[in-house]
This record gives structure tokens, sequence and C-alpha cells, in this order.
């Protein structure tokens, strides 16, 4: 199972995740609220502002503090986001 980091050391699986969205649009934001009021947002952007929303098969919503470019590019590449390459296992 491949993970990558999605800011302060958190790690996301990569096979969970369904979507990746900028939080700036109405429709995100909706679905940022629903999940609040459901317990289904898992928050790891420690305070800052969010800047990127990966959106999961179990239907949790992550926000997180880096850009939504980066995690696409981790997500792209393979890379665990600290440098080093995930081997397949």
């Amino acid at each position: 199972m491949k993970f990558i980091n999605v800011g302060f050391g958190n790690m996301v699986a990569v096979d969970r995740v369904v979507a990746l969205a900028s939080p700036d649009s109405a429709p995100i934001k909706r679905l940022i609220q629903d999940a609040k009021d459901a317990g289904r947002t898992i928050d790891v952007s420690c305070g800052r502002r969010t800047r990127a929303v990966i959106i999961t098969d179990s239907d949790h919503v992550i926000l997180s503090a880096i850009q939504t470019e980066t995690i696409a590019n981790r997500l792209d590449s393979g890379e665990s986001g600290d440098g080093t390459e995930e081997d397949d296992e």
C-alpha cells in the first residue's frame, strides 16, 4: 500500500483517494460543511488555511494546507512527499 504526505507528517493511502479539489468553489464548501456535520471530516491543516480537499472512497473529506497541485504531483509521481520514492510490494 502506498501513502503520500498531505502535510505535517500526515499520510493518506493513495488507493483510497477518489478526488482532489480546491476549497474555493461553493459546491466544495457545501461538501465540506456536510462532511463536518456528519463527522466525516479529517482536518490535517494544523490550524493553517485549507488549500486542498481530498475526498476518499469512504466519503471522508480530508482538509490539507498543501496546494492541490503539489498533492497531485505526489500522486502522479508516487513520491511519499519526503523526497523518497515508494517501493511496490
